[in-house]
């Protein structure tokens, strides 16, 4: 890397730093070599704490260190051993299985060790084992603000909980969302609520120095679509500081995805993929995602969460494009520095401008081996496309609807989002028709 290169990263990193400092204070404990704080967070708390986590030999040295760190603080264990964590896409059955670990332990507080499933795991279980006694399904808790209104209408509270993140993903540790799987319908339903954010969080990026090549992929790509998604759809107010993370959230990850991919043991690259999939977080606590989120909900069999998400954005972005003009300057210079665009920008208005940015984001997905259509998915098919426009006119899903910078009612899901998935399926953006 050049000492241009350098500068511009470092100037980066600072301002990611400075975004995060304003977003969470001194409750989140972030970059390289801080594990150590999780027995302090911990110990605030009281004295025995609940710990979720992978019980695999790769990821023992990680699990290791969160328990040296509550040794050192005199946290004990709640419970006769480490809660096994989840499967991909936090299923149901996972939800309740913490649950139970729960009551019979009673711990001061969780402590959620592992990538976004696990904690969007732990957050659900903590939901059911504090309001479980007046209802103990997780069903009517999806949608927003349902919990938050159940923990005033009882007079209860949840178990503090530290989330300790170690992937360079979904932000879940810092966020108001929890996404869980029934795993028979192949259906993500999602919590929003603020009451569900956990109080303290860990992220030592040098854990994510043994994320697979795959999963570095998808986390750096769900960063970006946090930050694209929220920026697409973001109100006039928040206009400025949504165009500050996006600017920061997408470059970071753009410039060092494939740095992180040449060598996992980049620590620079692998800490700016930290602070960019953090910066994601933050996003969607500002605003909400929209299309690509949405679609992805029903690509749970056949697709990572991040994979899905980057799949589909292009394809939403040439939908959005006549709406967003603004946003699409700011997010195609970037894809145009780093040589995916080689267009005139300035020229460009509208729809055009929108294929423009799309092909400069299917162009770096590529250049590193990912898949740009659904049909590249082992096990797609049409039905997973019915599965998904029939999910769009689920109620509890309806925010993703409303946040589109075009916003589309149930009524018009079919007119207009399903030639979008079809386009995501073929790849042909021609497909795609835009509101007039």
């Amino acid at each position: 890397m050049s000492c241009c290169c350098r500068k511009a990263q470092s100037a980066l990193k600072e301002r990611a730093r400075k975004l995060l400092h304003g977003f969470k204070g001194d409750s989140y404990a972030y970059g390289l070599g801080v594990m150590d704080k999780v027995g302090e967070f911990a110990k605030g708390f009281g004295h025995r704490a609940l710990v979720v986590a992978s019980h695999a030999d790769w990821f023992r040295p990680t699990l290791d260190k969160v328990l040296a760190s509550l040794d050192k603080w005199g946290v004990e264990l709640a419970g006769p051993r480490v809660v096994p964590d989840v499967a991909p896409n936090a299923p149901r059955e996972d939800v309740y299985r913490i649950t139970t670990y729960i009551l019979q332990s009673k711990p001061d507080c969780l402590i959620a060790v592992g990538g976004g499933s696990t904690i969007d795991a732990v957050k659900a279980a903590n939901v059911l084992a504090s309001l479980g006694k007046w209802e103990p399904e997780i069903e009517p808790y999806f949608g927003t603000g349902l919990v938050t209104k159940a923990l005033e209408e009882h007079g209860a509270s949840l178990i503090p909980m530290i989330a300790v993140e170690t992937a360079a993903s979904s932000g879940a540790h810092l966020t108001k969302y929890s996404n869980i799987t029934d795993p028979v319908a192949g259906q993500k339903k999602l919590i929003v609520d603020d009451a569900i954010v956990p109080p303290r969080a860990v992220f030592d990026y040098e854990v994510t120095k043994t994320m697979p090549r795959g999963m570095t992929i998808d986390g750096a790509f769900d960063g970006i679509g946090h930050c694209l998604e929220v920026f697409y759809g973001i109100p006039a107010d928040k206009y400025e500081l949504c165009k500050e993370i996006a600017e920061v959230g997408i470059e970071l990850a753009v410039s060092n995805v494939e740095c992180a991919l040449a060598d996992p043991e980049d620590g620079e690259a692998r800490e700016a993929l930290g602070l960019a999939t953090d910066i994601g977080g933050y996003a969607i606590m500002v605003g909400g995602t929209n299309g690509a989120h949405l679609t992805s909900f029903s690509l749970v069999d056949v697709a990572s969460h991040g994979r899905a998400v980057a799949i589909m954005n292009p394809y939403y972005t040439v939908f959005f494009a006549p709406a967003v003009e603004p946003q699409l300057r700011v997010v195609g210079e970037i894809y145009r520095r780093h040589g995916f665009i080689d267009k005139d920008l300035d020229a460009l208005r509208g729809r055009e401008l929108g294929i423009a940015v799309a092909e400069g984001m299917i162009a770096q997905a590529k250049k590193i081996g990912f898949p740009t259509t659904l049909r590249e998915l082992p096990g797609f098919s049409d039905e997973h496309i019915e599965r998904a426009l029939t999910a769009a006119k689920n109620p509890q899903l309806e925010m993703k609807l409303k946040n589109m910078p075009v916003p589309l009612t149930a009524a018009q899901v079919d007119r207009y989002m399903k030639p979008i998935l079809e386009a995501g399926a073929s790849g042909d953006l021609n497909l795609i028709i835009n509101m007039e």
